[in-house]
């Protein structure tokens, strides 16, 4: 009897496991669908979309904002002022997180490991 109670688990393992790896065969993860909304920010050749570009957004709305690393090397992405910080962001490593801001300013941008290369302005301005 316990024989069989035994070999009754065991297949229910091969099987959920069966199903479970063909459902992922079937139906693989996409690591590239990422939301497009907000803001994307690419870290790649010490520099955040090749440019640092100045980013715009609205007084007291969150701005989304997504920080890829497709870099060899590691990178993160701070703004002193606002308490953003990513913390170190490894290669193939993202972060998302919502800026917003009762006060209207010019920020700067920058990354803790290459500021002489990877730094930029966040505008935080009223409503257009």
């Amino acid at each position: 009897m316990l024989n069989n109670l035994i070999a009754i688990v065991v297949i229910s393992f091969i099987i959920v496991g069966s199903l479970w790896g063909i459902g992922n065969l079937l139906n693989p993860v996409n690591e590239n669908n990422m939301n497009s909304e907000g803001i994307l920010l690419v870290a790649e050749h010490n520099f955040f979309n090749n440019t640092n570009p100045t980013l715009h957004i609205n007084r007291n709305i969150p701005e989304k904002i997504t920080i890829i690393n497709k870099d060899f090397v590691r990178h993160d992405f701070i703004i002193d002022e606002l308490n953003v910080n990513t913390g170190y962001l490894y290669s193939g490593q993202d972060f998302t997180t919502a800026i917003a801001s009762r006060e209207s300013g010019t920020f700067e941008y920058y990354c803790s490991l290459h500021p002489s290369t990877m730094r930029g302005q966040l505008l935080i301005s009223d409503n257009e």
